[in-house]
């Protein structure tokens, strides 16, 4: 299920488009500010974000240029009802990847959204080698290296190691991590889920900088000092 932060301080108009969205499938977390964005966008760990431009506290420009601080990929979109080609040029200057002037169609979000997760699928860089501390991880070969040992990985052992480690130091929830891997959140999947967390901590028992945390009700911190 995509997930969408959305900000929007118009009430009626933001309900209209979480509820749209949310009728077509989407999963969306709606804040009427910037107020904590970094935050709930730990927690929440979006796919897209949409951001008014106009914006108490802070506008659309500046929580954009907070999410690049913490995440390159992501795409944003910008609502604007400015036309002006200088502010669409400020919106993309500051890590936009797209926008979309007011009034605007459901039709015409939703597509924009598919297309900006399309995009941002085929250009996500493959990663071969990941350092975790003492460890290198290297998913493309479901590999993990400690000096000169190697341990093979499972497909389900590194899909949930690179969830981990793409988050590292940032909360990852339950669920999320049940819907990327399982594409299910039930209860059998998550006892599943408990195994090879348990799993993953002995593979990585031989460095004490690293740290697979649960947070009883909400998930998981993969710390890495």
């Amino acid at each position: 299920m995509t997930k969408i932060l959305y900000i929007e301080d118009e009430p009626f108009l933001g309900k209209i488009v979480k509820e749209s969205l949310e009728s077509r499938g989407y999963e969306v977390l709606m804040l009427a500010d910037g107020r904590e964005l970094i935050t709930h966008y730990q927690s929440f760990s979006p796919d897209v974000c949409v951001f008014d431009v106009m914006l108490p506290f802070r506008d659309g420009y500046a929580l954009a240029q907070d999410i690049r601080q913490i995440d390159k990929q992501i795409p944003i979109l910008f609502l604007t009802a400015k036309t002006q080609t200088e502010d669409v040029l400020k919106g993309f200057g500051v890590g936009g990847n797209d926008y979309i002037r007011k009034p605007f169609s459901m039709e015409e979000l939703i597509v924009r959204i598919q297309n900006l997760m399309q995009t941002n699928q085929n250009t996500q860089p493959k990663t071969d080698s990941i350092l975790l501390g003492k460890y290198e991880f290297l998913p493309n070969r479901f590999e993990l290296k400690y000096g000169e040992s190697i341990k093979k990985l499972s497909n389900r052992e590194t899909e949930l190691l690179t969830i981990l480690a793409e988050k590292r130091n940032y909360t990852v929830s339950r669920k999320d991590i049940l819907l990327k891997v399982w594409n299910d959140d039930s209860f059998f999947n998550s006892r599943n889920l408990d195994v090879y967390i348990t799993r993953l901590r002995e593979y990585l028992r031989q460095d004490p900088q690293l740290e697979i945390m649960t947070l009883k009700g909400v998930g998981y911190l993969f710390k890495v000092r």
